[in-house]
């Protein structure tokens, strides 16, 4: 047993969507997917806001553990990295962000995180998983991955997504761009090859860093772990230890 492993689902999905990856790495972690607050069992749980999801995580396991967390799961292991250096040993970031930097920007955003959720309010789980998925951002996947992905959204309900869109959004986000140098463990930066936007945010977040390695996942785009969660599970259990600078690897 290598110790303790978190893996953090997306906006929309479950910790169901890390099963691929989770029988990749075997017995080699004790893993823990669990449903973040409004998605899943938690959708009835407030309420939602980063604060609340970090002490979440914290009460999951005893001691430090390798944190993976995939887009907004990937915002909010970086948020808890940062709280809680102490019991991160290793991050992997999975097409993440680290926010928006410009107030305007976070402030559009934040409207639009608003309009959506409402309309997510007034819909069936049915009609705006097909609508979330039909975004160009998941464009490509083949289409086992897409019907897993579907099948997933589904254990969710309208109010417990507009509740974490509202408190977990980007919009709502603080940036963290700035704190980015303030990581002391070793971090890997995961994108998919067809994810172009995410990749140059990655490139820019690798540089910030001070012991982080960028990975350019194949045949993957936005959602690298369910697209080739092989890939991912071979990354994560690789040993890392704090080292030089970076290095990019495919």
């Amino acid at each position: 047993m290598g110790g303790e492993l978190v893996l953090l689902h997306g906006f929309t999905q479950t910790g169901a969507s890390w099963e691929p990856v989770r029988r990749e790495v075997g017995e080699r972690y004790r893993s823990h997917a669990p449903d973040l607050r409004g998605h899943g069992t938690a959708s009835g749980r407030r309420y939602v806001t980063f604060e609340a999801v970090i002490e979440d995580i914290a009460t999951l396991v005893d001691g430090p553990f390798v944190l993976v967390g995939y887009s907004m799961g990937g915002r909010i292991a970086l948020a808890f990295a940062l709280a809680r250096p102490e019991r991160v040993d290793r991050l992997v970031l999975v097409s993440a962000s680290p926010g928006l930097a410009d107030r305007g920007e976070r402030e559009v955003r934040r409207s639009a995180d608003e309009a959506l959720a409402g309309e997510i309010e007034r819909s069936t789980i049915e009609a705006f998983a097909g609508r979330w998925a039909a975004q160009p951002l998941f464009a490509g996947q083949r289409p086992k991955v897409a019907r897993r992905a579907h099948d997933d959204r589904l254990r969710n309900t309208p109010a417990g997504l507009a509740g974490a869109l509202r408190g977990l959004g980007t919009g709502v986000m603080e940036p963290l761009w700035s704190h980015l140098a303030d990581l002391g463990m070793p971090v890997d930066l995961v994108v998919g090859e067809r994810d172009l936007k995410f990749r140059a945010i990655n490139e820019r977040m690798t540089e910030a860093m001070l012991d982080a390695r960028l990975h350019v996942i194949t045949g993957a785009g936005h959602a690298a772990h369910l697209e080739n969660p092989e890939a991912l599970a071979r990354l994560v259990l690789e040993v890392r230890r704090p080292a030089g600078r970076r290095a990019e690897a495919g």
